[in-house]
């Protein structure tokens, strides 16, 4: 017999009601978008589940991925039968995931109403401080808290783990870090009492980490098929490609969510800035305001990394999302121009190279 549940188990509380209220949707019911297809989605509420898809007059109206339903949203239904239903509404997002989708101009929408990313790296090949500050920041400016899972520490030394912990400690001051391993169970138990009641979290990270494996720990069955590890690579390969949540015994609420390859920035400025604090008041004494901090005179940042009193890998990784994330900003028609330059840059370039060459 299937455990009877209430809205409030699956992550509703009185932001969401209050929403419901405000736009009207009494004659609807609410569920959460717990699966994503292509096309369609898979919607839970107190009654069960349905397949869903959304009106034609949404997809009419919709001018951004974001005003699609994402896995995560609360939504507004009616239930066509026991098995199917139709979305009206998406309510109003506390949260929100997403990042710049490949190379195009557009974005991805990892997961919305989250509580706690969970940005999980292996010890091993997949380590990188960087990458792991570019997960930060996109979680920040959703905000997001984040927390650091470091994967697979069965693979290194007690001494080596140690100096790579003060490592991210170093870099990461004020976000909490989780050590596991799925192959001992080490730490698995702090992670299980870190994770509360009817809050979600969204796991993000590169393919192979052990992200779906970290999941089926923390429920206390195989849920994910993984497939096993190369020894070449020392990577898992993970079978799943649509983002899922699921429900622990304790009441908490995950999101798996594929490897990803890239964390492309979108208008993150919010979070590089909250993430990139240290910089963040150190810019306010430049001599610019408009400083980029990468040339100009009387730059703080500058002054204080010549000093040997900033760390420079941290600086580079700043500047790099700073850019990115500014570009992304740009209209089309400035991007354009921007393109305009480079290439009047690229052929003045050849032709003096032509000239020098000639002499």
């Amino acid at each position: 017999m299937q455990k009877e549940i209430k809205i409030e188990d699956l992550g509703y509380d009185s932001f969401f009601e209050s929403n419901r209220t405000k736009l009207n949707l009494d004659e609807f019911s609410i569920a959460r978008v717990v699966i994503e297809y292509r096309g369609a989605y898979k919607v839970k509420n107190q009654k069960g589940e349905f397949l869903a898809k959304i009106t034609g007059k949404q997809m009419f109206d919709a001018s951004s991925r974001e005003d699609y339903p994402a896995v995560g949203d609360w939504v507004a239904i009616t239930e066509l039968n026991e098995e199917q239903a139709v979305i009206h509404k998406i309510l109003p997002r506390k949260t929100l995931i997403k990042r710049k989708y490949n190379n195009k101009d557009g974005i991805q929408i990892i997961a919305t109403n989250i509580d706690v990313a969970f940005i999980v790296e292996s010890i091993d090949r997949d380590y990188n401080l960087n990458r792991l500050e570019r997960y930060i920041a996109i979680a920040y400016d959703g905000g997001i808290k984040a927390t650091i899972v470091i994967n697979k520490i069965d693979l290194i030394s007690k001494d080596d783990l140690e100096l790579k912990l003060l490592e991210i400690k170093d870099r990461f001051k004020d976000v909490d870090i989780i050590l596991t391993s799925t192959i001992n169970d080490e730490g698995l138990d702090d992670f299980k009492k870190y994770i509360e009641k009817n809050k979600t979290y969204c796991f993000l990270g590169s393919s192979g980490v052990g992200k779906s494996s970290l999941i089926n720990k923390l429920l206390g069955k195989d849920i994910i098929k993984t497939e096993d590890i190369g020894f070449s690579s020392n990577r898992g390969k993970h079978t799943t490609t649509n983002r899922e949540m699921y429900f622990m015994e304790n009441g908490g609420i995950l999101i798996d969510n594929p490897g990803m390859r890239e964390v492309g920035m979108t208008d993150t400025d919010l979070g590089i800035e909250n993430l990139f604090d240290e910089m963040s008041i150190l810019s306010k004494e430049c001599k610019f305001v408009d400083c980029t901090h990468t040339h100009e005179p009387g730059c703080k940042i500058l002054s204080v990394l010549e000093k040997g009193e900033l760390d420079e890998e941290k600086y580079n990784n700043y500047i790099s999302l700073k850019k990115e994330s500014e570009f992304y900003e740009m209209t089309e028609l400035e991007k354009k121009e921007k393109d305009r330059q480079f290439g009047k840059f690229v052929k003045s370039a050849k032709k003096q190279m032509k000239s020098r060459n000639k002499i």
